[in-house]
């Protein structure tokens, strides 16, 4: 899905002008570190920060393999924010070792976590679905590429959610 969403709206090879700006935070020999701002309901925007992180996954040189897995995850974690929160950041750590990706937003939060990772299971509203999201696979999806995945959530505050890629 991820990959034919880019291609339909011809990010597959460039960054776009308007593509979301990181902040860079730290970058050494074998750790960078970026952020960014997602704003709920921006579905004119939404996939940018997800092609921004695989541009950045592509520039230090990662194996293909990981770099499809982990701009498929963000992409599912930034679609959650823009249909069900106000607005989140995304830190996205690179290293040697693995790459590192923390969503934090401010949102509905999610009731049960559990319900909420089995496929098919949406909270996406009519006007969502009729744009042809909340098929309830995003979290599913997240959980299916990543190594590890941990998910907090407070309902009416946010939910933080952390994805780890192991680095072979």
């Amino acid at each position: 899905m991820y990959d034919a969403c880019i291609k339909l709206a011809g990010l597959e090879t460039v960054i776009p002008e308007e593509a979301p700006e990181a902040e860079k935070i730290h970058k050494s020999d074998n750790l960078t570190t970026y952020t960014f701002k997602i704003d709920g309901n921006d579905f004119a925007s939404a996939g940018m920060v997800s092609t921004r992180v695989k541009a950045i996954l592509k520039s230090i040189g990662y194996e293909p393999e990981i770099i499809r897995r982990a701009a498929i995850s963000i992409y599912e974690a930034e679609m959650n924010v823009v249909m069900h929160a106000r607005k989140a950041e995304v830190t996205l750590t690179a290293s040697d070792k693995e790459i590192y990706i923390i969503v934090i937003d401010e949102g509905k939060g999610i009731g049960d976590i559990d319900l909420a990772m089995q496929e098919g299971y949406s909270t996406a509203t009519e006007e969502q679905r009729a744009l042809g999201f909340g098929a309830g696979m995003g979290l599913p999806n997240i959980k299916k590429n990543a190594d590890k995945l941990d998910i907090n959530s407070v309902v009416d505050v946010g939910t933080r959610i952390e994805i780890t890629f192991h680095i072979k």
